[in-house]
């Protein structure tokens, strides 16, 4: 099944938020899944499978780095696409 997450990556007790965040982004960019960085939450899309164990994968190691929350939600109506490519343009133009 094709589902979509919107994830967002909150480092604790650090100073150094971005490193965190980019670290937890290009672990899912790395995985081969179509990837949308926003300034609030990353969209991820694929199958759901796979996408849940990408996931997983990237929190875990972002967990060995730092203490983290991942607020994560997830949509199997979001997850054409067409949708994902039209979001995908709407924020980055």
């Amino acid at each position: 099944m094709k589902i979509s997450a919107e994830l967002s990556l909150y480092p604790l007790k650090t100073n150094s938020l971005e490193n965190a965040i980019s670290r937890f982004v290009d672990g899912l960019s790395q995985a081969g899944v179509p990837v949308n960085p926003g300034p609030m939450s990353t969209t991820v899309m694929g199958d759901s499978e796979k996408l849940f164990r990408i996931i997983a994968t990237c929190f875990e190691k972002a967990c060995g780095d730092d203490e983290v929350v991942l607020v994560a939600k997830f949509s199997n109506a979001c997850a054409s696409k067409a949708v994902f490519t039209q979001e995908y343009k709407r924020t980055n133009t």
